[in-house]
């Protein structure tokens, strides 16, 4: 993948003194950095932690990966696991930039220097696209993805870039999903000959495209009981009073659209606790399924039956066997590995096996 947009749109990035550089692959502890992104007059600071500072010389890499976090906005945890990853794929080199964005509330004030950073709060916050709490204009919190993807077009820092992967787990996993969905940048990507993909792992919940839900039988949909819950169609769930940042697009010409992106599912088959610490226990998630491997597959059978034979998906969905909510494990098997960081499968002996769906 690529940079052009900072040009073109007038995108600015750039990384305040107050930042902290990230230090070297197969290091301990590396900090956040606090970078700046944004239109000229709009600029806004965010947190990702990275491989490379973002301001550093990016003229080799050709590989983005993106890791995004869970419902403990815990991106420190995610980037460890993914740069061991990255350092056991053999691809922990000035061509692979690692990025894994953080997303503070305040309650990450007792852990983090978080004054003057845009905050997102409650169930409408960070994973769904909901504007920043505290901020004094809508931001929504895809906007940061937006910002960053922009800046890697810019062909004079990112000469060789070729391919950028979304991927997140959990509470991370629904970001990347919704992402996938409603965002305008993956054609301007693409339109620039790069390469960009998703990679959704374990997610709580689905945004669907109609106001049908699997039935009971494993097999069919139908309009879910909207009487015993009323919200079941509303987003982040489905169509129905959308986040500010989706704009007008719904229903069927959005599933087109996300049908023709290079989308990726990870599902454990171990993730079967209906009663998890953090999985979505509401009615408008249960609709979905009882748990988040039910979940999962009812989703990839849901895509399967809108597309019919009128649309091709652009699809890859697979079974990571006896792992459960578990981000390491699940990147780090044997289709994970492949999709993040390009490591051939038979090359993987530790990795979790995968089953294609």
């Amino acid at each position: 993948m690529n940079i052009l947009f900072t040009i073109l749109c007038g995108v600015w990035v750039t990384l305040s003194a107050a930042g902290v550089h990230a230090q070297t692959a197969g290091t301990a502890a590396v900090q956040w950095q606090r970078i700046e992104l944004g239109v000229a007059d709009s600029r806004y600071p965010f947190a990702i932690y990275s491989n490379k500072p973002w301001r550093g010389d990016m003229s080799k890499v050709s590989t983005v990966v993106f890791v995004f976090h869970g419902v403990a906005r815990n991106g420190d945890d995610y980037y460890a696991a993914a740069e061991k990853l990255m350092v056991a794929s053999g691809a922990a080199n000035e061509a692979v930039l690692l990025i894994a964005p953080n997303f503070f509330s305040k309650a990450d004030a007792k852990k983090h220097a978080i004054d003057g950073m845009p905050l997102w709060e409650g169930d409408k916050g960070w994973n769904g696209g909901w504007d920043a709490a505290n901020w004094p204009r809508p931001l929504s919190s895809f906007e940061p993805i937006d910002d960053m993807l922009a800046a890697l077009l810019d062909t004079a820092r990112f000469p060789r870039l070729q391919r950028i992967t979304i991927a997140g787990h959990s509470g991370g996993g629904q970001i990347v999903h919704r992402y996938a969905v409603l965002n305008t940048m993956d054609e301007k990507v693409r339109a620039a000959g790069k390469r960009i993909n998703y990679v959704i792992a374990n997610p709580s919940s689905y945004l669907y495209f109609t106001s049908e839900r699997p039935l009971a039988d494993g097999k069919g949909f139908a309009p879910f009981d909207a009487q015993n819950c009323p919200g079941y169609d509303d987003y982040r769930y489905g169509m129905h009073e959308m986040v500010r940042y989706a704009g007008h697009v719904k229903g069927d010409p959005l599933f087109r659209r996300y049908a023709a992106r290079d989308v990726s599912y990870l599902f454990g088959t171990a993730d079967i606790d209906p009663n998890h610490r953090s999985i979505d226990k509401s009615c408008m998630a249960k609709a979905d399924g009882a748990f988040r491997l039910e979940r999962g597959k009812n989703y990839v059978r849901y895509e399967k039956h809108l597309a019919k034979t009128a649309v091709t998906l652009n699809r890859q969905a697979y079974e990571v066997i006896d792992v459960d909510h578990d981000q390491a494990r699940m990147f780090g098997s044997k289709c994970g590995a492949r999709l993040l960081f390009g490591l051939a499968e038979e090359q993987n002996a530790a990795g979790a096996a995968c089953r294609v769906l």
